[in-house]
């Protein structure tokens, strides 16, 4: 047997072994130590095992895991959702659609500190969706924006996604997380939008809410001011060099633990939620990492990858139709696939294809997340789309479903947007002091 087919089969093994439920981490570790066994001795294969899961996870840059995790959960208990959400309804509220543009405005501000679609998902759902079944929001508008609205998790920075995604590249993660910053706004801009023109054409969709005063929208403001200098501090800290990712991280995580024990909401039950979830999240987290380093040197020495990207190649076709291709095939995957599975599964097929073809690592990984937020909300396999069906029993899946439609091609027309024009993802990252 060909070592190409040893890598062939060795992704269908792996496709099996997760459709029997076994996790990620170890079907990559169980698959990859087997393979590279198989290609390259047993003796090498258990040098491997003994060495890679700790000089690959006892590394200081991903100390930036757990720390922007830490923040996360401890923006989630101090409240911070409800302030944003507040501010934004105070600024936006009566507009037609209004609670809808608030949610995803609040979404796309808590994104920026949680970095989990999920968690951004289920802490503004909890605050917005009642809201609005209050004001007799249509439940396809409702439960639509707060799945496309959570899944500005990814994107805007910090972003899990770009931190695994610039593990497995080898990229920047100071560069991959400012990368994230303006494509986020222009995703958070083409909500907004798409949610103007659905109203305006269904009016009844969305009724406007009440005008809030000026001395209302200011007192809203100062209640979300914490969350605006945490992002402040921590995303400006490493765009003007003062901060490595890490040590953004753990600024962040401390100011957002200090605002919640000044807001006294991190009593005995919350604390041990946030060090509890911390640690399960980031325990999952590098047990996929250590699978996937240990699966991505199988699959290199099969020469599938290389493979592959020749065969692409070799049909001569544009780069711009393979790069279609490539997003296709992600939004595929996306429906049946949780992106975090797809994007440690198939860097190391996808990459060397991307290199050939010239483009920059960091203006992919921007279009790959991008396309991954697309799975989270695509039928029939959407995270988000069960996430939100959790919080509102009431509502039937297909109108979930048919919520997200307007949202889904929003992020079509925002990567047309990055293909045509790079330098929305780059210039920030480009700029960034060194």
């Amino acid at each position: 047997m060909s070592s190409e087919m040893i890598g062939l089969l060795g992704i269908v093994v792996m496709l099996i072994l997760l459709a029997l439920r076994m996790p990620i981490g170890i079907a990559m570790l169980l698959v990859g130590s087997i393979g590279f066994a198989m290609l390259n001795g047993i003796q090498p294969a258990l040098a491997m095992l003994g060495t890679y899961p700790y000089s690959y996870s006892a590394v200081y840059e991903l100390a930036v895991i757990p720390l922007f995790v830490l923040l996360g959960n401890a923006a989630a208990v101090s409240g911070m959702g409800r302030d944003l959400f507040g501010a934004a309804y105070a600024w936006v509220g009566h507009w037609r659609g209004g609670l809808s543009s608030a949610t995803i405005l609040a979404c796309a501000g808590f994104a920026a500190l949680s970095g989990s679609s999920v968690a951004s998902a289920v802490t503004m759902g909890r605050v917005c969706l009642p809201e609005m079944k209050r004001y007799n929001y249509d439940p396809r508008l409702a439960t639509g924006t707060v799945a496309a609205g959570g899944t500005l998790g990814i994107l805007i920075p910090p972003s899990t996604a770009f931190i695994i995604y610039a593990i497995l590249t080898e990229e920047s993660i100071g560069k991959l997380l400012l990368a994230g910053f303006l494509p986020g706004i222009l995703l958070t801009v083409l909500f907004v939008i798409t949610i103007s023109i659905w109203t305006r054409l269904r009016p009844e969709l969305g009724p406007p809410g009440p005008v809030a005063s000026g001395a209302e929208r200011v007192r809203t403001l100062y209640q979300a001011s914490p969350m605006f200098t945490i992002v402040a501090v921590t995303i400006g800290g490493i765009y003007a060099g003062m901060f490595t990712p890490s040590e953004a991280a753990a600024v962040g995580a401390f100011l957002a633990l200090a605002y919640a024990l000044f807001k006294r909401t991190l009593g005995t039950d919350n604390l041990s939620f946030v060090l509890l979830e911390t640690v399960k999240i980031t325990a999952f987290v590098f047990l996929v990492l250590i699978g996937a380093l240990v699966f991505g040197p199988f699959l290199a020495l099969s020469g599938l990858p290389q493979k592959i990207a020749d065969w692409l190649i070799s049909f001569n076709l544009p780069s711009l139709v393979i790069l279609c291709i490539v997003m296709v095939f992600y939004i595929f995957l996306g429906m049946f696939l949780e992106g975090f599975s797809i994007l440690v599964l198939t860097l190391p097929i996808v990459i060397p294809i991307i290199k050939a073809l010239g483009y920059d690592l960091i203006w992919f990984g921007v279009i790959m997340v991008i396309v991954l937020e697309m799975g989270l909300i695509s039928p029939p396999v959407g995270i988000n789309v069960f996430v939100v069906k959790g919080l509102v029993p009431d509502v039937p899946l297909t109108q979930v479903f048919a919520g997200i439609m307007p949202f889904w091609l929003a992020m079509a027309f925002a990567l047309v947007l990055l293909v045509m024009f790079p330098q929305i993802a780059l210039i920030v990252p480009d700029t960034m002091i060194r």
